[in-house]
């Protein structure tokens, strides 16, 4: 595989993570900047690991995890996209700064990354059939998905402000579509 597919290997895999990311800023318009930031850290860091683990698990045990891969993002985003349209829907406008961080937790943040990046846990064993180089590949994968949530963080924070509580609901709305799309294809 050359370094043109593997960075569009990268932002296809990005692809869910960048929904979920700019679901999280709209949703959250007032989260702090570290908190923001540690979104796309998370979301990049676990998008390279996870092909190196497929690559290092072999085929058996990812088959067994591809499996039930659909299952678990389904009802991993469908939950977390199910309170998400909640607290749209019954959102108190006096919350303070510690109650929108409580939203979007660290774990929050890390399932929805694990949860976003189950794909590419079967993309590192076809790295190794296909004899590319994981830790590039990987390194590459990272790279794609941190800054494309990145940019997604800015998209946010301007479309966050403009349509506030009903971007939230559709937030949740679209994690749970993103998890049913894992479930049924």
């Amino acid at each position: 595989m050359n370094l043109f597919e593997i960075v569009v290997l990268g932002i296809a895999l990005s692809a869910d993570a960048m929904s979920v990311t700019l679901c999280n800023i709209i949703a959250n318009p007032r989260i702090s900047r570290r908190r923001a930031a540690l979104i796309p850290l998370t979301f990049g860091a676990l998008q390279g690991i996870m092909p190196l683990i497929g690559y290092l698990a072999g085929f058996l045990a990812v088959e067994a995890i591809s499996a039930y891969a659909g299952i678990i993002t389904f009802g991993i985003l469908g939950i977390i996209g199910a309170k998400m349209a909640w607290d749209g829907i019954h959102e108190d406008s006096s919350e303070d700064e510690e109650a929108v961080r409580g939203k979007l937790s660290v774990p929050v943040i890390l399932v929805q990354a694990i949860a976003t990046s189950i794909d590419a846990l079967a993309v590192g064993i076809s790295l190794a059939a296909g004899q590319t180089n994981i830790v590039s590949a990987a390194g590459i994968i990272a790279l794609s998905t941190f800054l494309l949530c990145g940019a997604m963080i800015i998209i946010g924070r301007c479309l966050g402000a403009s349509f506030g509580r009903r971007a939230q609901i559709v937030g949740g709305i679209v994690l749970i579509l993103l998890g049913a799309k894992a479930f049924f294809f």
